[in-house]
């Protein structure tokens, strides 16, 4: 995705004009435009170029972010922009304040003027034009912006501003040139019929409102920026052993920097030599100190609070997690909500539209009979109060304050879809290893067979699985070292996903796994069996270990339930959000797991390529969140409607997922909820207020109700009107900042879905005959059709056909249907 600063925007009509412009280049897939962030996001092949020239001839100017040093002057060019527009409106209130004495003050409430002025209603009218002129000269962007836009059909918000305005104007010169011939008896009420004041007022008006949601907007990036300041500018590192202060950007990876007390990190590293506390909550949004030690990583931005830590660099400037941060945070925001096609739609016709609903309103007033004057104001009114800006700014304002304050309690969302899709889910899907679990399990039971010691069982599990990646297997291997078992070496080793593990050792096959693997191979008695289950009973995962077809023994491995697991599933029900564990352990061990969690469903014995059917499975009875930290999680982390990844997971489950809780806290996913129905409910606040808002008011200032009701709208109170309605917008979106998402006492509980039964089943077929992927693709195909296969995952090189099932199937079918494609099924387990 490529990433575009874009100027010369003010409303939704020009951001809609933008994107429309760069979705017509051939390469571009898609493109997404903020108003808020005035940035562009764009994907495809197309090159900087033709995308820079394509903004360009729809009337804007762009440029690669980054170019320029344009990201580091960010917050700087805002600034700068809210100092002109001050500027601005202090020279205008003045010169305006001026005028109104002499137009409202003089002509309507009789205060005194000099003697000159006195009855001298042409004088009157020429002061109160050249104040009026100096008052839209100083804002001239509005006509400038406003007569570009037409020239590149492609009016905007300045359009409606600059002909509100300059009607105005125009029509008080006519009336004045009209004074110079008129009786002197006349020119009183020639003189009421002057609205220099108003097209004064109409600019002066719209520009507090400009600069209210200038100011506004800045304070809803404040999370970015505070984001962006947290690392340092100078950083002390060590060189020919000596400690030299240098600037936070020159460091390198591999330099050692020293850090001291009160001091933030600057850059991403591993401790090799101190003890200290670290502040992490910028980051992490936990406010207790983590402890470091010795190979302990630390990330840019923290603090040291205690000791003093010499560390290694292993990321700097892009490559930090705080950068990671920043990025994701800064994506979000310039990427669209599902909910804002609506606004989207409405915006790029809008404009064209207020333009032809004030014209008729001119043609249809003057048919009626009324004055030009009067005429002439009910059109103004209409361009004047007409917001295409509030459209705009509805969802953004929304997503930029909700992935802020995500970030602020670590949770990134890496578009801003997730944040509206997680305040949408009705079902949760959580992995147990390393989610519901701390993912560090432990040995908890040694059980030999009868001739075997402990020690003997221990080596021989800790030759096994030492080239295993498994979490169990780890745990074993932690266990052994710690009792000084010394290890053979294993040879061929196969570690059989969801099965176990198996080698050659001292030229003897050797495996370990679970019951159901080991007991394909090895003959286990029924007290074996007993003893196996009353583990898994007992929430234990039981490990079986043989050697040279004979019995070892067992070893149990449990996997404590993290702390705030049950607080955070319960307040998930409470919500009304359908839990499910999803678990590749066996039914027992499962079982015992989910029932201290306290989830409403336990899917059990489930192969990685399952999950992905698993989920797809309960897509049919509403949105699924799916929360994992694996790499075995990755495919179901893709597949779920919004994917959260425990951020001490896999860098694979981080890149699929939709969510990143740096804090690998579950408890975060439900702050995670609370946020995106918070910000999903601010949205249709913010799109409410924008719709009835134009909804009424242009009717209003049209003058619908005027023979009615009596009401007619002064085209001044249209243009404050207007100032403010984006005000409200984006003021709405930064009441976000005041809730407090780890409560649970504001949470709405919606109607639980009534999930339809999931009862996923495997079956392993051996087929012979597969020679190449397109036999896989062939196999995959055939068995995929059959009813109650969900997915098929085929490997022509192990002559296998992994199957989820939805419902039984009997083998007879499964072999019908692969003899039929000319292969041979050898089994079916």
């Amino acid at each position: 995705m490529k990433q575009f600063d874009v100027t010369g925007m003010t409303c939704a009509a020009c951001s809609t004009r933008v994107e429309k412009a760069v979705c017509g280049l051939d390469g571009v897939t898609a493109c997404s435009v903020s108003l808020l962030t005035n940035s562009m996001s764009v994907e495809g092949n197309a090159t900087d170029e033709q995308i820079k020239n394509a903004v360009e001839k729809a009337g804007y100017q762009a440029q690669v972010k980054g170019e320029k040093d344009s990201g580091s002057n960010e917050e700087k060019n805002g600034n700068s922009e809210e100092k002109s527009l001050k500027k601005r409106l202090a020279a205008s209130v003045i010169i305006l304040l001026v005028l109104m004495y002499f137009s409202m003050g003089h002509t309507m409430a009789g205060l005194p003027v000099p003697a000159f002025f006195e009855n001298n209603f042409i004088a009157l009218g020429l002061i109160q034009m050249l104040l009026s002129l100096c008052v839209l000269i100083i804002n001239k962007r509005f006509f400038i912006n406003g007569i570009k836009g037409v020239k590149n059909l492609a009016p905007n918000m300045d359009t409606l501003v600059a002909m509100g305005s300059g009607v105005s104007f125009a029509w008080s010169v006519i009336m004045l040139f009209r004074m110079t011939s008129a009786p002197h008896e006349q020119m009183h009420s020639f003189i009421h019929e002057l609205y220099f004041e108003s097209a004064a007022m109409i600019v002066t008006l719209i520009t507090v409102g400009k600069m209210l949601e200038a100011r506004s907007k800045g304070k809803t990036t404040d999370a970015l920026k505070a984001l962006m300041r947290l690392a340092p500018d100078t950083a002390v590192i060590v060189k020919d052993e000596k400690e030299i202060t240098v600037e936070a950007r020159s460091i390198q990876v591999g330099d050692i920097f020293v850090v001291r007390p009160g001091d933030s990190i600057p850059a991403d590293g591993v401790v090799i030599k101190g003890i200290s506390a670290v502040d992490e909550a910028a980051l992490t949004g936990e406010s207790v100190p983590v402890d470091k030690a010795e190979n302990d990583k630390v990330s840019a931005g923290t603090i040291n609070q205690s000791g003093i830590l010499y560390c290694r660099t292993t990321g700097v400037g892009k490559d930090t997690m705080l950068s990671s941060i920043i990025k994701m945070v800064s994506d979000a925001a310039s990427t669209k909500a599902p909910v804002a096609k609506a606004a989207d739609k409405v915006a790029g016709i809008f404009v064209p539209a207020v333009m032809l609903i004030a014209l008729i309103t001119v043609v249809i007033w003057l048919i009626a009979g009324e004055s030009a004057g009067f005429a002439l104001a009910r059109g103004i009114s209409v361009l004047v109060i007409s917001c295409p800006c509030a459209l705009g700014l509805a969802t953004p304002v929304a997503i930029m304050v909700g992935s802020g304050i995500g970030a602020k309690n670590g949770i990134l969302f890496k578009t801003a879809a997730s944040l509206e899709g997680i305040g949408k889910i009705k079902i949760a899907v959580l992995d147990k290893t390393g989610t519901v679990t701390e993912g560090k399990p432990g040995v908890t039971d040694i059980i030999p067979a009868d001739g075997i010691s402990e020690n003997e069982l221990l080596s021989l599990a800790f030759s096994l699985e030492y080239a295993s990646e498994h979490p169990l297997g780890r745990a074993v291997c932690e266990r052994a070292e710690t009792e000084g078992i010394v290890r053979e070496e294993a040879e061929s080793f196969e570690a059989l996903t969801g099965n176990g593990v198996r080698a050659r050792i001292s030229g003897e096959q050797a495996l370990g796994g679970s019951l159901s693997f080991a007991s394909r191979h090895i003959q286990l008695s029924e007290e074996i069996r007993n003893r196996v289950n009353a583990l898994s009973h007992d929430g234990k995962t039981p490990l079986i270990f043989a050697r040279d077809s004979r019995l070892y023994g067992i070893i149990a491995v449990a996997d404590k339930i993290r702390d705030d697991s049950r607080t955070a599933i319960a307040e998930l029900k409470s919500m009304g959000i359908f839990t499910v564990m999803l678990t590749g352990d066996n039914k027992v061990t499962a079982g015992a797991v989910g029932k201290a969690a306290g989830v409403d469903k336990v899917i059990a014995g489930v192969l990685p390529e399952g999950k992905q059917a698993v989920v797809a499975s309960l897509q049919q009875s509403g949105a699924v969140a799916m929360i994992g930290d694996g790499i075995n999680d990755a495919p179901a982390l893709v597949k779920a409607d919004t994917g959260i990844a425990i951020g001490a997971g896999t860098d694979v489950a981080i890149d699929a997922a939709d969510i990143v809780l740096i804090g690998s806290r579950l408890s975060d996913a439900v702050k995670a909820v609370r946020l995106g129905r918070a910000v999903l409910k601010n949205i249709y606040e913010n799109l409410f207020w924008a719709f009835g808002y134009n909804i009424i008011g242009i009717p209003l200032a049209a003058g619908v109700f005027t023979e009615i009701f009596g009401w007619s709208m002064n085209p001044m109170f249209g243009a404050a009107a207007m100032s403010i309605s984006s005000f409200l917008v984006v003021s709405n979106a930064l009441r976000l900042n005041f809730k407090d998402f780890s409560s649970s006492a504001h949470d709405r509980k919606i109607k639980m879905i009534s999930l339809r039964e999931v009862d996923i089943m495997t079956k392993t077929m051996k087929i012979e005959g597969m020679m190449c992927m397109h036999c896989e693709a062939r196999v995959k195909k055939t068995l995929e059709g059959v009813d109650g296969v969900i997915e098929a995952v085929v490997s022509h090189e192990e002559g296998t056909a992994r199957l989820s099932l939805s419902k039984p199937v009997s083998d007879d079918v499964l072999s019908q249907v692969i003899t039929a494609q000319d292969y041979k099924v050898i089994s079916i387990d």
